[in-house]
């Protein structure tokens, strides 16, 4: 299959800073966390990914351990770089991560300098690339000293191996002293990838405040609370879904509760002639202080719903008080606070 690029496909998508720093991010990204991997549809994936970067989405965001199996999603993005985006590496964001389980032993996880070295490295095999835009964090690792962590992020940097690093999930008071680190270094935190959505807003307490106060861009991952923010669950749960197929969605998303507001948000969504997604993606992207939505995608309808946000208008005041009434979840809120701050003592 022959990829002819669209030549139009900067006209109409929208760019955000990321934080203090010279680069724009597109305000939708594309996340490879599931459906990119080798169990799945190459060519769908592949097709996917095609009408991204037609549509003027640049940065696409991968990790060590995606697939299933674990490392297969950047094996396969490496497949689509080498036979259709050659020509275009400097107009693309690549972007991974190391700090989940990878191999066996020892050295297979967590934030150690020879952890996350050693799956950059491979990383980069795996995708047949000299360097990354982004590598993060993935995760604090309560069992490593965090200057060690954060110093390999500097040594990598050194190495060339990536232009840029960042921290993901890590609490306000974590991401001030990696910050701190970093920058007695020389090396700017360039961007932090948490979890953010209607449904889970955490990070508005105090992290929100924290990025924008240090000039850190934000990514928000899960814009659509796991697929909670779709017309997957509006009339209950679906088959087919995450919560029928096995694969990871919080328990406190699948409350009568949660199900019930999920219903009436998608009712102020039809009324602005939105899709409740498309909402979903607005809400996030109201907040200047969040520099792009990270979205995942099964088909390119899904791609295209979402993406097509960018064209709905501003929430009003009216609609996010309404929003409000149905989108606190004290519940998940605390669950991923604790998550997050377990590690705070490191």
């Amino acid at each position: 299959m022959t990829y002819n690029v669209n030549p139009d496909r900067y006209k109409k998508n929208q760019f955000r800073r990321s934080g203090k720093s010279g680069l724009d991010l597109p305000a939708i990204s594309l996340g490879l966390w599931q459906n990119f991997g080798g169990i799945d549809a190459f060519e769908n994936g592949r097709g996917i990914i095609h009408r991204a970067f037609d549509r003027g989405v640049t940065h696409f965001d991968l990790s060590n351990n995606y697939g299933p199996p674990p490392g297969s999603a950047e094996e396969n993005f490496g497949k689509i770089l080498a036979s259709d985006f050659k020509s275009y590496r400097d107009e693309l964001i690549i972007s991974t991560k190391a700090g989940y389980k990878m191999w066996s032993g020892p050295y297979g996880i967590g934030g150690s300098r020879k952890y996350l070295i050693a799956s950059l490295d491979q990383s980069l095999l795996r995708m047949g690339l000299n360097y990354v835009d982004i590598f993060y964090s993935h995760r604090v690792d309560p069992s490593t000293p965090l200057e060690e962590t954060m110093l390999a992020l500097h040594h990598i940097v050194q190495q060339g191996k990536a232009l840029y690093v960042g921290i993901s999930s890590y609490s306000a008071q974590m991401t001030r002293k990696a910050f701190s680190i970093l920058k007695s270094l020389g090396t700017k935190c360039l961007i932090h990838q948490p979890s953010y959505s209607m449904l889970n807003r955490w990070i508005e307490d105090e992290l929100l405040d924290t990025l924008w106060e240090l000039g850190i861009g934000c990514i928000a991952f899960s814009p659509l609370a796991q697929g909670m923010l779709t017309d997957h669950y509006i009339n209950g749960i679906k088959e087919g879904t995450r919560a029928t197929k096995g694969k990871t969605l919080r328990e406190s998303f699948l409350s009568e509760k949660n199900l019930k507001n999920v219903k009436a948000l998608n009712e102020i969504a039809i009324r602005r002639g939105q899709s409740l997604a498309q909402m979903a993606l607005t809400w996030v992207l109201r907040d200047k202080r969040i520099t792009s939505a990270l979205i995942g995608v099964r088909t390119v309808e899904q791609l295209d719903n979402s993406l097509d946000a960018l064209n709905g208008s501003p929430l009003s005041s009216e609609e996010l008080i309404e929003i409000d009434r149905y989108a606190e979840n004290d519940d998940i809120n605390l669950d991923l606070w604790r998550e997050s701050s377990s590690y705070n003592s490191n």
